[in-house]
């Protein structure tokens, strides 16, 4: 009997323990934002300000990673390791190619041609982009630009087939360059500028070929369920644009720590491009369904994209 006793106060104890659990309010996790940036954009910017992090304090957690290209970033981003991502034109057409429905734009800023160029060895036979057919080009693959490239070759009247693509990232393609196993190299910056101080000539900047526009996209699904967090991060990337647009000096500082470059290097850059984040637009949209129907029309992506059905609304 008394053995039954204890049985039924250690059931009773028991038992009111997991009525006590079940009827407490279960504590919600902190939500999370996961910004992917590369070293030479507007969110290294907001990264370095603090700014975010203090506009979600109490309310949401930052979390930052660094990423070489766009390409490489949009991966992490549809594979649902990023929430938020600023890319070049091209990025964003092939990530949807590939994984229709996972991402959105959100957000673009101004054009800066003159931030990508093709560059060829200062002793190169090759004078005009027309001297590039059947050349060894470097180039990042699905890159901002592997469209400049492609609309340079066009306006030059070839097409991609023209010529031999190396896909290398940029360091190794940097590599490759100086060391003659390419013949051009097609590059952005703040790696055009790096390569710049090793004497290699502009065969031509992206001027009068394309605009060269960057874009910020989110993942689908982190933008449907966490909308209030995206457009905090969105007003601070506008407010940031604001600011580095009448702080060059400043930005160019801060982008020389980043990079490693020489300031003066950076600051020769920066001062020629604008800043200036704005909401995607029927113009824009049909500038980037351009980008799109190229690379289709050139053999580049299995199927057509439609970039108004990924704008988020």
């Amino acid at each position: 009997m008394t053995d039954t006793r204890a049985t039924i106060k250690r059931r009773s104890l028991l038992f009111g323990t997991l009525a006590l659990t079940l009827a407490s309010p279960a504590r919600a996790a902190t939500p999370v934002i996961r910004i992917g940036y590369q070293r030479y954009s507007t969110l290294v910017i907001l990264k370095a300000s603090g700014a975010l992090e203090k506009a979600l304090a109490g309310r949401a957690n930052v979390v930052w990673s660094e990423f070489v290209a766009g390409p490489q970033l949009l991966q992490a981003l549809v594979a649902g390791a990023l929430d938020l991502g600023q890319t070049g034109d091209a990025p964003p057409v092939f990530a949807a190619a590939a994984s229709p429905g996972a991402l959105v734009y959100v957000g673009h800023e101004p054009p800066a041609p003159l931030a990508e160029a093709i560059l060829v060895p200062k002793e190169s036979s090759i004078r005009t982009v027309a001297d590039l057919k059947g050349k060894r080009i470097a180039l990042n693959r699905a890159s901002n630009v592997h469209w400049f490239l492609l609309q340079a070759l066009h306006k030059a009247g070839l097409s991609f087939h023209d010529i031999k693509p190396a896909y290398l990232t940029p360091p190794s393609a940097r590599s490759a360059f100086e060391s003659g196993q390419i013949d051009a190299w097609a590059i952005w910056d703040p790696y055009l500028s790096g390569a710049l101080s090793s004497g290699p000539r502009i065969l031509t900047t992206a001027q009068d070929i394309v605009a060269n526009r960057e874009f910020f996209l989110a993942r689908r699904a982190f933008a449907e369920r966490q909308p209030d967090l995206l457009r905090e991060a969105l007003h601070q990337v506008a407010q940031t644009d604001v600011w580095a647009q009448i702080h060059k000096p400043e930005v160019s500082r801060l982008l020389a720590t980043q990079t490693g470059l020489p300031y003066d290097t950076v600051y020769s850059a920066i001062k020629t491009r604008d800043f200036g984040y704005a909401p995607m637009s029927a113009d824009i949209i049909r500038e980037q369904q351009q980008v799109a129907d190229g690379f289709l029309k050139e053999g580049l992506l299995p199927s057509r994209i439609d970039i108004a059905s990924a704008v988020w609304k």
